[in-house]
């Protein structure tokens, strides 16, 4: 699924494998090396993403998915915990064959091609959790 090295104290470089789901590869390195606080960057190739879009007047997601050979021109989040697990929070613009780019919150991407991360670990830090807020209809820090 994924091969990394640890660069320096708690920072990870993965390499993702060819045709792996990329949040389910980062929500299962997450729980391998224990982390519940951190920060995730990266870039790569995928062709397949389930975007998902927040429509705040009724509190209800929205998602699309695109078919199409695209280049991911970032791919930025963070982990936080909740229900005890890993949580994470991910946006990503993707660039067309066009040079256009799309984005939005990355439900799932499959790569097609290679996808390369830097997963930070705060480990020193306490756990941040979220919970479920009425309000925005988001899972917020919970402080």
């Amino acid at each position: 699924m994924y091969q990394y090295k640890e660069v320096k104290d708690y920072v990870y470089v993965l390499s993702l494998d060819n045709h792996v789901e990329i949040v389910e590869a980062l929500t299962a390195f997450c729980k391998e090396k224990e982390i519940l606080t951190g920060r995730i960057s990266g870039l790569g190739a995928i062709n397949e993403a389930t975007f998902r879009f927040l429509n705040p007047a009724t509190k209800q997601y929205v998602d699309k998915t695109f078919n199409e050979q695209m280049e991911i021109t970032n791919l930025t989040g963070n982990i936080s915990q909740k229900d005890g697990k890993p949580y994470l929070h991910l946006h990503i613009t993707a660039s067309r064959s066009d040079y256009s780019c799309i984005g939005g919150h990355l439900l799932s991407a499959r790569i097609n091609g290679a996808c390369e991360l830097f997963v930070e670990d705060y480990w020193d830090c306490e756990p941040m959790g979220r919970s479920f807020d009425e309000e925005t209809g988001l899972n917020l820090y919970k402080f």
